[in-house]
């Protein structure tokens, strides 16, 4: 196979790859399988190149964002009668067939923004009665199509659009909208915008407005637009604005009247001479709320001109994230005192400020709320700006001046003593390394906040007054301080190793302890605060004892609630369970309940010796061990014994109830034949003082046969038993015919108890003689008895 034909396969294999990989995607059959529990379909950021097919037919969500679909076919959410939410953002869609939204009535939310539709048709929305909010920013369409786009969506509350090539409003456009929450309006080339249109929407509480070229290219078209805005809207915001002339400020004139109420400024650029001319435009305006975040601001704050400026309704003012490029040469504003006088809410976070001169502050008499954070202020320039105490701001009930750089606590606490309205306030992420033993604050503090300020030790400067205390973040060792009053602390992330006393603070409710060193909790300790109600005491070094791990299982939650249970409670010893849920760690029995668990080992101990003797006893087991422990004994001796050692004819194993009949019959008999048999009987033959095993084993060996007498007396006799074992011993290991047995009295082998099996095997394997009742019989009886005791054989007549 040449080099050529290599390469031509391996392409092949490569475009069937990739054209198998396409027809995936494009495969309309392709199942959107990320459903959740809420019937939610995630498939955003699949590649897909066509709507997929969905699994649910009673899906509430479907996401297909950040997908590379470019057409909607009116079949694609047939299915989907009740999908509330359609999320279609930031794919490469330029058709939308008429009928593809007509299933879905039950559509709440439908979000377009951000593809490629030059054309949008009112046919799309005919049938969506419900819904509510609708995002078409971002596409290629110049107008809102031809006229009453959006009259059937009467539920509509949220509408966003326009895109860098929008160019034209008409009347027609927002025909059937009477109330909405929310207006967003991208039009920075707007060319076109008919008077009236935003008039026929009766109310909308939030505008948005980005119009920065327009403001520069034609300033009237943007005072029509906020002419018509301003009779219905509630909140204004602008963004993206470089307000450099006073002519671009002149449109703010149409709001100056009207019924807005808060301005929101994001992302404006002004300078000295544009802030007065806006100032002077909106004199005596109704405002309320006046927002400016992420701004620049051009110049040094000299607004002489505007002094005369009023706003008598203005209550709040929130600056965030201000630039002032000359910020060290900037006024103080103090001359603007009508515009401060009224203010009850003032923001002024991350923007650099190092100081409010003292003459401005006192113009803060109403001030209600202050907020100083994130900028920089040292203990110097809070005392010029607290007016050194004086009381100035006598309205003021809360105040956050955390994020700056302030470190001594003490003359700190001193300004703010005459604030009798003081009830909060936040001194977190400054530095104070060390608390004074006293301070003197405003009898109203209830609630201070002193965490993440590197603070080592508590002291009683700390207000007795306080009901909510934070001081997370530090590095506390010990809580030593009394708070009669407290309800709420907040000490995580310190050096602590237990839980404060209960009797520091015998009011408390919510208890924050997570991240300190803790490493156990008990019972007596949580149920002494007896009002405690919130406890998150998580990442803590817990020793997860027996003790402690009893009480979490079972009591901890019933004393309080336990926030950040159980992912938040680890064991961090012993090694077994480090690294484990406290929930989830299980001790053995001998490690928690060690006497109990002896107590049961040792009766278990006992209970299995006492079964298992009675087992023995049942099964015989002694039995075997003393037979085995005789036969052994026997195999020591030598295998055959001789001719000359041989004093008896035969042993006679008999039970001491069949004596009797052994004494009157068997003996007399064969002792007195001709010629006689020397018999051996354990009760006159064997030796006095020697061991009855030994006696019995002796007089076996020394006898030619071992005659059984076997009866019912006979299975119950022990010694008897010994007797047959050792015989069946030397018949098995001489290889002879040693024993010979006599039924005394009908006996079935299934009667035979089983520790007598050698007896059973050889009443299978041996030929017995029985005892006849009929004395006629009993002639051949004696015969055939000493013919076997002569020979090795011997026959029943």
């Amino acid at each position: 196979m040449g080099k050529t034909t290599i390469t031509l396969i391996v392409k092949l294999f490569a475009i069937h790859l990739f054209t198998s990989g396409v027809t995936e995607y494009m495969n309309p059959s392709f199942l959107c399988q990320k459903c959740d529990a809420q019937k939610f379909c995630d498939c955003s950021s699949a590649k897909l190149l066509t709507v997929p097919s969905i699994p649910l037919k009673d899906m509430l969500g479907l996401n297909l964002s950040l997908n590379d679909i470019e057409v909607i076919k009116k079949t694609d959410f047939k299915t989907c009668i009740k999908l509330k939410v359609l999320s279609l953002q930031h794919n490469r869609i330029h058709s939308i067939d008429n009928e593809a939204f007509t299933f879905l009535t039950a559509l709440v939310h439908l979000d377009l923004s951000y593809n490629h539709l030059v054309n949008l048709s009112a046919s799309w929305f005919g049938q969506l009665c419900a819904l509510e909010h609708l995002n078409l920013l971002g596409n290629d369409y110049l107008t809102l199509g031809h006229g009453r786009l959006l009259q059937n969506l009467t539920r509509l509350r949220s509408l966003k659009f326009g895109n860098p090539s929008f160019r034209s409003i008409q009347k027609d456009d927002f025909v059937g909208i009477k109330i909405l929450n929310e207006l967003v309006l991208y039009g920075n080339r707007l060319k076109n915008y008919e008077v009236g249109s935003f008039k026929l929407i009766e109310q909308i509480s939030h505008v948005l407005l980005s119009l920065h070229d327009l403001f520069k290219q034609d300033s009237n078209q943007v005072k029509n637009i906020l002419n018509d805005l301003s009779n219905s809207s509630i909140y204004l915001e602008l963004r993206d604005l470089i307000l450099d002339v006073s002519e671009e400020t002149e449109v703010f004139s149409a709001v100056s009247q009207k019924t807005i109420k808060k301005l929101i400024f994001k992302n404006i650029t002004l300078n000295d001479r544009s802030m007065v001319k806006f100032l002077k435009v909106i004199d005596n305006a109704r405002i309320l709320h006046v927002e400016i975040e992420d701004c620049q601001l051009l110049g040094t704050g000299r607004w002489y001109n505007a002094s005369d400026v009023q706003l008598d309704t203005l209550h709040t003012l929130t600056i965030k994230n201000i630039t002032i490029i000359s910020f060290y040469m900037f006024s103080s504003l103090s001359y603007l005192a009508k515009l401060l006088d009224p203010l009850e809410r003032l923001t002024v976070i991350n923007s650099k400020v190092f100081l409010i001169p003292c003459p401005t502050s006192r113009h803060l008499k109403n001030l209600e709320y202050l907020d100083l954070s994130g900028n920089l202020l040292t203990d110097n320039a809070m005392t010029e700006t607290a007016c050194h105490g004086d009381g100035s701001w006598r309205s003021l009930q809360v105040m956050n001046i955390s994020k700056n750089s302030l470190k001594f606590l003490g003359p700190l606490s001193q300004l703010f003593t005459k604030l009798n309205k003081l009830v909060s306030l936040d001194l977190s992420q400054n530095v104070f390394k060390d608390i004074p033993e006293l301070c003197q604050w405003p009898p109203s503090l209830k609630k201070l906040n002193l965490s993440t300020s590197r603070i080592k030790n508590l002291t009683p400067c700390i207000p007795d007054t306080i009901e909510i205390l934070d001081v997370s973040n530090n590095e506390l060792n010990f809580f030593t301080i009394n708070l009669p009053f407290l309800k709420e602390i907040y000490v995580s992330n310190n050096k602590l190793i237990s839980l404060p006393d209960a009797k520091l603070a015998p009011s408390l409710e919510v208890l924050f302890i997570s991240g300190n060193k803790l490493n156990t909790l008990s019972k007596d300790k949580l149920k002494a605060f007896k009002k405690l109600d919130n406890l998150e005491a998580g990442n803590n070094r817990y020793m997860c004892s027996c003790e402690f791990l009893s009480f979490m299982h079972q009591e901890a939650e019933n004393i309080v609630r336990l926030d950040g249970w159980p992912e938040n409670y680890v064991c961090d010893s012993p090694s077994a369970f480090r690294g484990s849920l406290v929930r989830d760690a299980s001790p053995s029995v001998f490690e928690c309940q060690r006497t109990t668990a002896i107590s049961l080992l040792c009766t278990s101990i006992f209970f299995i010796i006492v079964s298992t003797v009675i087992l023995c006893k049942k099964l015989h087991v002694i039995w075997y061990i003393q037979m085995t422990w005789a036969w052994l004994k026997a195999k020591r001796r030598p295998t055959n014994t001789r001719h000359e050692d041989i004093c008896y004819d035969a042993f006679i194993s008999y039970s001491e109830m069949d004596s009797e009949w052994v004494e009157t019959y068997l003996v007399q008999e064969l002792e007195s034949s001709q010629p006689p048999f020397k018999l051996c009987l354990h009760k006159r033959d064997f030796l006095p003082g020697k061991w009855i095993i030994d006696n019995i084993i002796n007089s076996i060996e020394k006898s030619h046969k071992t005659l059984f007498v076997l009866s019912e007396h006979f299975v119950r006799s022990e010694w008897c038993k010994y007797e047959l074992d050792f015989s069946h011993f030397r018949l098995f290991d001489e290889n002879n015919d040693t024993a010979i047995l006599i039924l005394l009295e009908p006996i079935r082998k299934e009667d035979v108890p089983n520790r007598f099996c050698k007896l059973r095997k050889l009443m299978n394997t041996q030929t017995y003689l029985e005892w006849p009742q009929d004395e006629g019989q009993r002639a051949v009886f004696w015969f055939n008895l000493k013919v076997a005791l002569k020979r090795h054989e011997f026959t029943v007549g």
